[in-house]
C-alpha cells in the first residue's frame, strides 16, 4: 500500500509546485506526489473499486505527470491538470481490462470498503457490477462525476471535452447505472444518494 506522508510544503500553493516542476527542482516530485498523491489513489479507487489494488496506477499518473508537466501553460491549474492525467489513465486503464478479460465478477471487497453494515458491502458489490458492465467513456464520467463529486465543469476539462458534450456524457451513463441500478432493491436508495441537486 501507497504511503502519503505529511505534506511538508503546506504553505505552497499549487501554482508554485507546478513552477518548481517546472523549473527542474529536485524536491519538486516529491512536493507534488504529497499534494496530489492521496487524491489521484482515492479517485482510481472510486473508479475501479475497493477490491482492485491501484497502487501501480498511482505511480503512472505521476510518472506522466511528470513526463508532460512542460506542456501544463497556466501553473495555477496544475490540479486540474492531474485529474485529467488521472481520467485518461482510467479509460486507458479500463480499455485494457476489457481486451484482455480481466473485469471480475462477485468480488467481495475488503472491510474497508464500506461501512461494516453488510447491506452496505453488498450494495457496494452490486453498484461495481454493474459499473463493470459499462464502457470505458461512462463508467469514466460516472466515476468523476457521481462517486469523486466534481463540478461539471472540471468533468469537462478533465475529459478534454466541451461542457455539452460533458453533460450529454454524464446524463447517459447517470441513466444507464440507474435503470440497472433501479431492479435491484439494495442499490436504489443507495445509487439515489449518488445524485447531485441538480440534473446530472
Amino acid at each position: 500500500m501507497l504511503a502519503f506522508p505529511e505534506v511538508a510544503h503546506a504553505d505552497l500553493d499549487d501554482a508554485a509546485i507546478a513552477r518548481v516542476l517546472l523549473d527542474g527542482d529536485h524536491r519538486a516530485p516529491r512536493m507534488a506526489w504529497q499534494r496530489f498523491a492521496p487524491m489521484v489513489h482515492r479517485m482510481l479507487k472510486r473508479a475501479f473499486g475497493p477490491e482492485h489494488e491501484v497502487d501501480d496506477l498511482v505511480q503512472e499518473v505521476f510518472l506522466t505527470l511528470f513526463k508532460r508537466v512542460h506542456t501544463l501553460r497556466e501553473p495555477q491549474a496544475l490540479k486540474a491538470f492531474v485529474i485529467a492525467i488521472t481520467a485518461h489513465m482510467i479509460r486507458y486503464e479500463l480499455r485494457r481490462r476489457a481486451a484482455l478479460r480481466w473485469l471480475r465478477f462477485g468480488d467481495i471487497p475488503d472491510a474497508r470498503a464500506a461501512d461494516s453494515d453488510l447491506d452496505s458491502r453488498e450494495a457496494v458489490v452490486r453498484l461495481y457490477r454493474i459499473l463493470d458492465r459499462q464502457g470505458s467513456e461512462d463508467r469514466t464520467v460516472f466515476t468523476l462525476r457521481f462517486l469523486e463529486g466534481l463540478e461539471l465543469v472540471d468533468v469537462s476539462q478533465a475529459l478534454g471535452v466541451s461542457l455539452a458534450t460533458t453533460k450529454r456524457r454524464v446524463s447517459r451513463a447517470w441513466r444507464r447505472v440507474l435503470a440497472s441500478a433501479s431492479r435491484d432493491d439494495a442499490l436504489v436508495g443507495y445509487v439515489a444518494k449518488l445524485a447531485p441537486t441538480e440534473d446530472p
